[in-house]
């Protein structure tokens, strides 16, 4: 098969399942349920909705940080101070950090697998396009930045790592550990969501974020400035 040919029918199965997902009326019904949810940033309803499905809530879950990844934009922390509240914070962050990554692997592997047009229609151009400037900027240490920091899509960074020569285990581990900070703030406040309490996780978050990122401009700075002096001396001699 020609590569225009498996282009063309990689292209018509991901169109298919969307058309299956948005267009199937049980599926489009609960999609839409599933937004309406969100759409409120009502913990306390999200955690309703998952304990709902009994002993399937855990998987249940984990199933909605990754839809929530590749598909819908969809606030990720609602579903990790959900865990938390109803699992611990413990079992809570481990279901949401795992969930997360695996969100994050499927994203990966669409860009991978499916290429740049698919990546644009799930995501817009214009996003993309400020992550391929933030990856160009930073190199090997941006998807370990992102990850710190709430305000970088957490879904558009998993898709455009996929595109680039990034293998896929540097990526993860730097994922697993960007994203791991977060999870346990949000898992560990995740019950004393009341109130001025979500102004306090984000204030909290958001200082923890840019202390690490602190850390880790001044690493890369340290970085090029020696291979700068390296370079100095190796024109000298």
């Amino acid at each position: 098969m020609g590569l225009k040919k498996k282009t063309g029918f990689k292209l018509a199965v991901f169109i298919m399942v969307l058309a299956i997902a948005f267009l199937v009326p049980p599926c489009r019904e609960k999609i839409q349920d599933i937004l309406v949810l969100f759409s409120t940033l009502d913990v306390d309803a999200v955690k309703a909705y998952i304990l709902s499905f009994g002993w399937w809530a855990p998987i249940v879950s984990f199933l909605l940080m990754v839809f929530q990844s590749v598909l819908a934009p969809l606030p990720a922390f609602l579903l990790t101070f959900a865990n938390a509240g109803l699992f611990g914070w413990v079992k809570g962050a481990i279901l949401s950090w795992s969930s997360a990554m695996a969100g994050a692997a499927v994203c990966f592997f669409i860009a991978r697998f499916y290429g740049r047009e698919v990546v644009e229609k799930l995501t817009g151009r214009f996003a993309l396009e400020n992550i391929d400037a933030f990856f160009k900027k930073y190199g090997k240490y941006a998807i370990l930045i992102a990850r710190l920091l709430p305000f970088i899509s957490f879904d558009i960074v998993s898709y455009a790592a996929g595109l680039t020569s990034m293998g896929f285990w540097p990526f993860f581990w730097a994922t697993g550990l960007g994203q791991l900070p977060a999870t346990i703030v949000y898992s560990y406040v995740g019950g004393m969501l009341v109130g001025g309490a979500k102004k306090f996780v984000f204030g909290l978050l958001l200082l923890f974020s840019l202390t690490v990122l602190g850390f880790l401009i001044k690493k890369i700075w340290t970085d090029k400035n020696k291979d700068l002096n390296l370079g100095e001396k190796t024109t000298t001699r």
